[in-house]
This record gives structure tokens, sequence and C-alpha cells, in this order.
């Protein structure tokens, strides 16, 4: 049976990141704990007072090779892993004067620090730790014996323990530690073997990991009787992920998911260019705008399907301003994302102690690669990120009629926020503003007609008697099979048309277009999102 208190004679302390270092070791030092250390960690805790043995001295062999080399030996492994109270690795530490290390503590290289700033590829290498990896990895599988702590979060809750139990650790906690060790050298090994796949160009590699830190643990996920929790890859890409939260209530599960697409959505509209607003709900857009300020932007998207709108996501694309946040706050919103916010606009949403205001510092670029995933039954997909943009397509115009300038613009700005809706997609838009979408029907005609209805909707919500959908342009996500979807946007008023191409069918439907005196342009590219 494993002991339950383990006391603390020799503590082996190697990090890199110093946060918290020189307090934690003078506690470790008031209960009688010897300090071994490497580098500059041990010249840290020198310069601080600290007794310190250098760990050359335990080894009898000097840190070398620009500090390639310094704990990978049998003495600093063997007191990490000999089992205590076993006779045979009693003796054989007897034999080779090995001493028992009971506390490890280690963080390792900023090899994602490094990553993330963009570091030449040998200055990536040279952060590849090897020895902290290894003697982590050591002490978690003795955890029975040797507590192994690998973030400087956990010093104050071992400090406390340290203190309760006269200088031991309890197995429970070198059981937790050593779970998050493991975690810990997984993920990293993970960053390191993606960036070298990146680097080779290895869409697919043999083998791919990832993993992620506890940004926290949720109340629970898509519903009330599932667990969840919010990890970070450590990728800079702005976003949910990276945003700090001004005001308002935790995330939730739904939260987090509908704010990235929102945020994703919004940035396929540069900032520079002119103002967006996206509002979406349950992961798909159901308002999307340009404008000539956010407010205008908003006042548009949110004409699109003011009913849906209420308790949405709202995604802008510049800075929260006075005006806009004066608008979003007239009706329920569960989130406002944004690069930045005035402090006036800060002001206005504090009212709103609820909603919950997130703060990016920029907009990603919807060119940068990256990797998307999802799980499966046994296994997980991976893919790169959908890259693709409408102002780098060359576009075909396939039917007797050339669109409008107008149509034209119309056209590019609904396949922007085609490729952010769930398949089958469709898309009207009018004016730089989206006027009827259809989202994740099985059918593209079925999506064409929800679209009409709800651009009929939001005509009446408005007060008008003609649907938004007449004189508007319509953009599908994938090529339409038959003509009838086409059909039943020309029905609804539609002028226009954007679409991949592609299908079988493609001259029936080209026909069809020219039948109804509308325009269509190819795109070949296809944006599916399920």
């Amino acid at each position: 049976m494993p002991v339950d208190l383990r006391h603390v004679a020799r503590a082996l302390i190697s990090v890199s990141d110093k946060t918290g270092l020189v307090e934690f070791a003078r506690v470790l030092a008031t209960h009688g704990v010897e300090l071994v250390s490497t580098g500059g960690t041990r010249k840290a805790l020198a310069e601080a007072g600290l007794a310190v043995r250098d760990v050359a001295d335990l080894t009898q062999f000097p840190e070398m090779m620009d500090g390639r080399l310094k704990t990978l030996h049998p003495k600093v492994h063997g007191g990490l892993l000999a089992i205590r109270e076993n006779p045979e690795h009693e003796a054989a530490m007897l034999a080779h004067d090995i001493r028992p290390i009971d506390l490890l503590v280690v963080n390792l290289y900023p090899f994602e620090a490094a990553l993330a700033k963009g570091a030449p590829f040998e200055e990536c290498v040279e952060n590849i730790d090897i020895g902290g990896p290894a003697m982590i990895r050591a002490a978690s599988k003795n955890h029975d014996d040797v507590a192994v702590v690998v973030d400087p979060d956990d010093y104050a809750m071992l400090v406390e323990e340290l203190a309760a139990t006269k200088g031991a650790t309890r197995l429970a906690t070198r059981r937790r530690l050593a779970q998050k060790a493991f975690a810990r050298t997984a993920a990293y090994d993970a960053a390191i073997s993606n960036w070298l796949a990146q680097q080779l160009g290895e869409a697919s590699p043999p083998l791919r990991a990832f993993g992620g830190r506890l940004a926290e643990p949720m109340r629970y996920g898509e519903n009330p009787h599932q667990s969840a929790g919010f990890y970070l890859t450590g990728e800079k890409r702005p976003g949910v992920a990276t945003a700090r939260q001004i005001q308002g209530k935790q995330l939730s599960y739904n939260n987090v998911n509908d704010t990235d697409a929102a945020f994703e959505c919004v940035a396929e509209f540069d900032p520079a260019r002119t103002a967006a607003v996206v509002i979406v709900k349950h992961a798909n857009p159901c308002g999307v705008a340009e404008g000539a300020t956010l407010v205008d932007a908003y006042a548009k998207a949110l004409r699109c399907d003011p009913m849906s709108a209420f308790g949405g996501i709202v995604a802008l694309n510049r800075k929260l301003d006075a005006d806009a946040a004066r608008e979003i706050v007239k009706i329920f919103t569960e989130v406002i994302i944004a690069p930045d916010a005035d402090e006036e606009s800060i002001s206005i949403i504090g009212a709103k102690k609820n909603l919950r205001l997130l703060l990016t510092g920029g907009v990603p670029d919807a060119r940068a690669a990256g990797l998307t995933y999802r799980s499966v039954s046994g296994g997980f997909l991976a893919q790169s990120r959908d890259r693709a943009v409408v102002d780098e397509m060359i576009l075909q115009v396939v039917t007797k009629r050339q669109p409008t300038a107008e149509e034209l613009a119309d056209l590019k700005f609904a396949f922007r926020v085609v490729k952010h809706v769930k398949s089958n997609a469709i898309v009207y838009a009018k004016g730089a503003a989206t006027v009827g979408i259809g989202a994740g029907q099985m059918s593209r005609v079925d999506s064409s007609r929800t679209a009409a209805h709800k651009a009929q909707e939001a005509a009446r919500a408005a007060g008008l008697t003609t649907s938004l959908a007449k004189g508007a342009v319509v953009a599908s996500d994938a090529f339409f099979p038959f003509a009838d979807g086409l059909l039943a946007a020309a029905e609804a008023g539609a002028t226009a048309v954007i679409q991949p191409g592609g299908s079988m069918n493609d001259k029936d439907v080209i026909a069809a277009a020219d039948a109804q005196g509308l325009a269509m342009v190819f795109t070949g590219v296809r944006h599916f999102r399920h």
C-alpha cells in the first residue's frame, strides 16, 4: 500500500518561469528542505540568500553543451525513480551513492512562447526542453513517493499542505500533481510535433496530438446534464479564447461556441475598409451588415432577423463606440465581442450586469493558416482552416446577363457571409446587408425557401409590404444540384446569384437563370460548414 504522507527532505528546482520562485523556495527552506538547482534557477535562489546546491555537486558532472546536458544523469533520475522501502532499490541507491529527491519543481523551456512570437527555426529548436520532460515523467511515474510541480499556480496549494502536514505531501496531492504533469508534457510535445509537421508541410502526419490548458471549468456543456471545460491551446489568434472579459457573468459552453462563430465571421470584413457587425444565434449568423459606422451596420444586421437576434451574440470588427453600444443594449444580448471599446461604451454596457463584453485587441486574419478539429467516436478529424476569401477568387459570369456593379458588390458580400453559415446555406443580401438566411437544411431548395421566408418576415417586422428579398442577390455555399433552389430564389425576387458551380447539371441551372433573367457568377470554391 502506498504511504499517504511523504516527508520532503530534498527538492530539485529547475524553472524557466521564475514567478513566485524565491518565495516558494523560502517556505521549503523553513521546513528544512535541502534545495538543489540548476543554472539560472540556482543563481536566482543564491542571490536571494538561500542555501542551494548546484546539481553538478550531485552528479559530479559539469553542465555542458550550452545547458543541453545537466540533469540527464542516474543520480538525478535514480533519486526520482527509486521506490522507497523497496530493498533492491535501496541497495542500488546505497551502492551508487544516490540520494532520494522528494519534490521536483520544473517548468519547461518556453517553446510555445518562442513559437507565438514567430522565432526563427533554430531558436524554436533551442527552446525544446529535453531534461525537463524526462525528470517530470520520472517523478510523475513515481508519484507514490515524489511530488512534482510544473505550474507556479500550484505553489500556494503546496505551501498550505506543507504547513498542515509539518513538511509532508499527501498521496492524493501527489497523484493530482502527477496527472497535471503528464498532461503538461503531452501538450508540450503536441505543440512541438505540430510545429514540425507544419515546417515539413505535412497536412496529415502519421500521428497527430493536441493539448490545452484549462481556462476555466464550465457550469455545464451544451446541456445542463453535460460537464465541460474551456481549454486554451496557446494559439494567439484574436478571439474568444484570447479575449479580455471586461464585465458580465461567466461564459457558458454555448456562449463560447457562438462567440467564436460570430467573431470569425466578422473577420471576413476588413476594418480599414468598412465597419461590420455580425449577430449570431446558435452558431449561425442571423444578421450581417456593413456600414459607414458600427451603429449603421448594427441597424442593418438587426433588420435581417430581429426575432432571432434576441439573446444573440454581437461581433464587431472595429472599436465599440457609445452610439453602437446604446443600440445594442436595447434588446437582450448575451455577448458583445470587439477589438476594443471606448470608456463611454464600457459604461453604457456596465448598466447591463449580465451582458458579457469581450475585447480581443485585434481581428483575426481570415487568410491565416491554422487547424480545426472535430471529435468522432473513436477519433477526431483535423483539417486546415477555410482560408478562401472571395476577393482572391476568379469570378466567372456564366449567364447572358452580367451583374451590375451594385449586384457584384452584394454578391461578394453574400459569399463572405455564406462561408460562415451551416450547410446547406443560402444567403440573401442587398445593400451590404443580409436580408434572409437559410441554414442547415437537408436540401438546398429548403434552405432557399427558408431564407426567402426569413426575408418576408423581416419585411413584416420592419412594417414593409414587400419582401426584403425583392431585388436582392443570393449566395449558395455549394452548387445547385438542380434548378429548383435557384428558381425558389428567383420566385422570391432575387436578381443575381453567386455559387461555386461544378454540378453535373450546371447547364440546366444556367439555362434556368437565363430564362429568369438572373445574372449568375461561379466562384469555383465551395464553403461547406457542418
